[in-house]
């Protein structure tokens, strides 16, 4: 029973998050995925970006965790990401969540913006699992 329950508030907020930003925010990011397609040696940007996208139009009940392959280009990539354009996603995810914490209806949405700080910070060795999924944090 308490497992349908978190099924069915985990839709509502994700309804209402994707009403209310989610949309608009992994619109962005794909917008931003397809721009670093086309230049051949941003593909891998251009796939962390689309792996945002997916993370913030459906955020509640997934979570972020390592790849336990991602290696020393990862770390590379990271220091790259976060220099050109990282640092003011996770700026962007954090005075919006600031702005919805405000009223108490966008607590959770507040706080899903916070979710997306990491992601927006360091995407590459990154894989979005279900949070309820036991298998999903064994690699590390």
């Amino acid at each position: 029973m308490r497992r349908v329950e978190n099924d069915d508030v985990r839709l509502i907020l994700n309804v209402v998050w994707l009403i209310f930003g989610g949309l608009w925010l992994a619109l962005g990011y794909a917008v931003a995925g397809v721009i670093l397609c086309i230049l051949i040696i941003t593909i891998p940007f251009g796939i962390a970006a689309f792996r945002m996208a997916n993370f913030t139009l459906w955020p509640f009940g997934r979570r972020l965790a390592d790849k336990p392959d991602a290696g020393a280009g990862s770390l590379v990539g990271n220091i790259v990401w976060l220099v050109l354009a990282g640092w003011w996603l996770a700026l962007a995810h954090i005075v919006t969540g600031i702005a919805q914490c405000v009223t108490i209806i966008g607590i959770p949405l507040g706080l899903a913006n916070f979710k997306l700080v990491p992601v927006s910070l360091f995407p590459l060795g990154k894989r979005i699992v279900d949070v309820d999924d036991p298998m999903a944090f064994a690699a590390r």
